[in-house]
Order: structure tokens, then sequence, then C-alpha cells
């Protein structure tokens, strides 16, 4: 056999060079040479030719397709961002910002896989006393759970190999390293050896494998790109600075909706399913307030309440800020122009602050009427209908656009004892649908503000 030997590549043109260098001497680039192990070479130029038999070509009409069944983490809301649980030989990574409840959901999660099936948890950043003395605090079962200190990811692999765990938990992948490179661990060809092993032994054996990853100060899961390719789902937790509750999201997954959201409290004893994320998002005012406006975002399969609230005040700026927390601060800007050239309201020299209460983060374009109605709430000084939900994208022609799913966001909001609804015209319910609540459509943002 050949002897294993590593080499360095370049990230920005792919030259190898036989050692480290600050620059590549090829496209002059800086810092991008990292270790990656060198593809071994035959001596023998004919031992390259293929001599076996060739792979099977199978019509993608002639494949089974056959429902993948599910492991329950017993924790409600991270089955729904998985999917509706853990699949067989798949690999989920999990990134967060430091104390965030990482390790907690898992260990709360293994437990319960444990009561049913072997379990394997690989800890790197602690030792076996400190998981036990959490595990404790959680007031969790954690007997059946089979525990492994270790940061060599063949030892992880020959253990698990021997263990043979339904579930295994490698706590981090930030900290694992491989024998075959000399870089530390946590360097980029440590990070992509050790999850490609990884990857490779879930596939084979069938084993769900979570990784816990870092995350870098921008909130992006640290090392390569790559890693994230690599794996069947992605997950992020995200939360308010001091706010109690957690929000997981999953940005990727292979094996259910992209996008889907999960909520937790953060409790002394561990984190706590928010079953109604409704209830958290909205604040109910004991007297009408000017500037707050409550909307139906839908992330994933789930439509939810939130209140939105804005701010409009005298600039003593020469250029008038525009701030949003939880929304696109440049769809502000665009929307701001939309209410002048449509609606004659004029904010050019006024300070805007919008805010999503609760913390939460909104990425459609179905918040575009109720920002706007905020906005001018506030800057008239008159309070929007407290029983009044809004809905609906608005365009750069002052339409009114209709948004997905809009009979379920109505259905929401009845739920919940609203009832008055203002959604784009094309939302408006069918002749005969019993909704709950009374909705008004409109086709022109001129139109809804002479409704209100």
């Amino acid at each position: 056999m050949n002897k294993v030997r590593s080499e360095y590549r370049c990230d920005a043109c792919g030259a190898r060079a036989p050692k480290w260098a600050g620059q590549c001497v090829d496209c002059g680039a800086w810092n991008t040479l990292v270790e990656a192990l060198a593809a071994p070479t035959a001596r023998n130029p004919r031992a390259a030719t293929w001599t076996g038999t060739l792979p099977t070509v199978q019509t993608l009409s002639g494949v089974a397709a056959a429902e993948t069944p599910r492991i329950s983490t017993g924790i409600g809301e991270l089955d729904r961002v998985l999917g509706g649980g853990l699949v067989a030989g798949s690999v989920t990574l999990i990134g967060g910002d430091p104390g965030i409840g990482k390790s907690t959901l898992l260990l709360q999660a293994v437990v319960h896989c444990a009561q049913e099936r072997p379990v394997l948890y690989v800890t790197g950043e602690e030792s076996p006393a400190q998981v036990a003395l959490r595990a404790s605090r959680l007031g969790a079962d954690a007997g059946p759970v089979q525990l492994l200190a270790e940061t060599c990811v063949e030892r992880v692999i020959e253990t698990a190999l021997a263990a043979k765990p339904a579930v295994l938990v490698v706590d981090s992948i930030q900290t694992t390293f491989t024998e075959t490179l000399q870089s530390a661990p946590g360097a980029v060809a440590q990070l992509r050896e050790s999850a490609a092993q990884l990857v490779r032994f879930a596939k084979q054996s069938g084993t769900a494998v979570f990784l816990v990853g870092h995350v870098t100060k921008e909130g992006t899961i640290a090392g390569p790109r790559v890693l994230e390719h690599m794996v069947d789902t992605v997950l992020y937790f995200e939360n308010d600075l001091g706010s109690r509750y957690r929000v997981i999201r999953a940005v990727k997954n292979r094996f259910g909706a992209v996008n889907e959201l999960g909520v937790f409290a953060m409790t002394d004893a561990g984190l706590k399913e928010v079953a109604n994320p409704s209830a958290i998002f909205l604040s109910r005012h004991e007297q009408p307030v000017a500037g707050s406006v409550i909307t139906v975002v839908r992330e994933g399969s789930r439509p939810m309440l939130v209140e939105l609230q804005a701010l409009v005040d005298a600039s003593p700026l020469h250029n008038p800020r525009r701030m949003a927390l939880g929304f696109e601060q440049n769809r502000l800007v665009m929307l701001l122009a939309v209410l002048h050239r449509h609606a004659g309201v004029v904010m050019s020299d006024q300070d805007v602050f919008v805010n999503m209460v609760g913390g939460i983060r909104v990425t459609e374009t179905s918040v575009d009427l109720a920002v706007l109605l905020a906005a001018l709430s506030s800057y008239r000084d008159r309070p929007l209908p407290p029983d009044l939900v809004v809905f609906g994208e608005v365009g750069l022609a002052g339409e009114v656009r209709p948004v997905p799913h809009g009979e379920e966001r109505l259905r929401e909001a009845a739920k919940h004892g609203f009832k008055r609804a203002l959604v784009p015209a094309a939302n408006a319910p069918r002749k005969g649908s019993k909704i709950g609540i009374k909705v008004e459509g409109v086709a022109r943002l001129a139109d809804a503000l002479s409704l209100i």
C-alpha cells in the first residue's frame, strides 16, 4: 500500500504544493493554501486502468421510492424542524452561539432515544463528569446513554462500529481531528476530512449522526462552506439577546421542509418546547398603541401571528435613519419610497424604526403592508384597531400582491380572536368559506389606506 501523505492545495485556483507557503505561486493569492490528503498514485501506469465490471445504470422510473422511516427525538418542535424525526443514515449539523443550548437540546433528545435504541454521545469539549452533571440538572434518566470522551475521528468510528448505535452525537465537529493530517483540530482540512469520514460512516452503517458546530461572529458555521453541503440537514439556533426563548431554524433539509421553525423556552430544567409560538410574539396592550400592528407570517409549514412595531420621529440628522430589526433594511427604504410615490406621505425628514417583537426574523414579503400601516400609524399618532390583522406584499407600482397560503393565515388569526383582516384581494376567501373573521380585500395601497 502507498503511504498516506498530505499536500497543500490553493482554495482560489486548486494548485498543489508539497509544503505550505504564504502565497500561491500559480495565482498569487495570499493565505489560500490549506492541508489536504494527497491522492495515491499507482506505481504502474497500467495498474490505474479500470479492469472491473462497470456499474449498473438504472432508469429513474425503475427505482422504487420507499417512504423513509423516522426516529422520534421525543421533542415535538425538534421533530418538526427535522421534517418528522431523524432518518436512519442521515447527518444533521446544528450550530449556534455559545451557551444557546445546543448540547442541552441534544442531550435531552438522546436521553429519550436511548430508552428504545442504543445511543452514543461523543464529547470533545467537556469531561464525562460535566455531561453527567448537566443530565442530573435536567432531571433526565441518562443511564442508557453511552458516553465517550474522544476527539480522534478514527477512534470514534471504531467505537461506534463496536457499539452499533442508532444515534450518534459528536460534540463538536471543531474539536475532532484525523490522524492522517498534521494540522490542528478546527483547521479547514481537519474539518473537511473528519466530517467526510463521519458522513461515510453514517451512510454505510445507517446511523443517524448529529454534529454540533461552532459559529463565527457573523453567525455562520465555522469552517469551510463545503461542510454544509456534505451533511443532509443544517439547523441554526437563534435568539434575541436577553430573551429566554430560542428559535431553531432549518436552512437545509433533504428529508423535510426548508425554513421550518421550532420555538423553545430556556428554563432551569432545560429547553421546553413552545406549542403555540403566536402567544409569545403577541403583546396585548391595555390601550391601543400607535405604530403597532399584528401580521401573520408563515415559517415552514406553520402560520404564526407576530406583532410589528414602528416608530416614526422627526430626525435631527441631515440623513434620517432607517433601522429595521428582524426585517430587511433595504426593503424598508423601498417601501417608504412606495408610500411617498403612491400615497403622498412624505417621511424624508423622519427617522423610521421597525421592530419584530420577540426577536423573530422575517424573510418573506407578506409583512410589507403591515410595515407601511405601522409606520403611518406612528407618523400620524393614530392607533390601528386592536382586533385587526394585516398581511400582503406591496409592489413598486403600489399594488397589493397576494401571498401564499392566505386562507391558513386567516384561520390562524381567527383562532386567536381577531375580528377583522386587511389582505390582498386575491387572498380574500371565496363565497361560502367560513373563516370566522371579517375579511377586506384591497388591490392598491391607496385602497388599504382609505379603509383604515
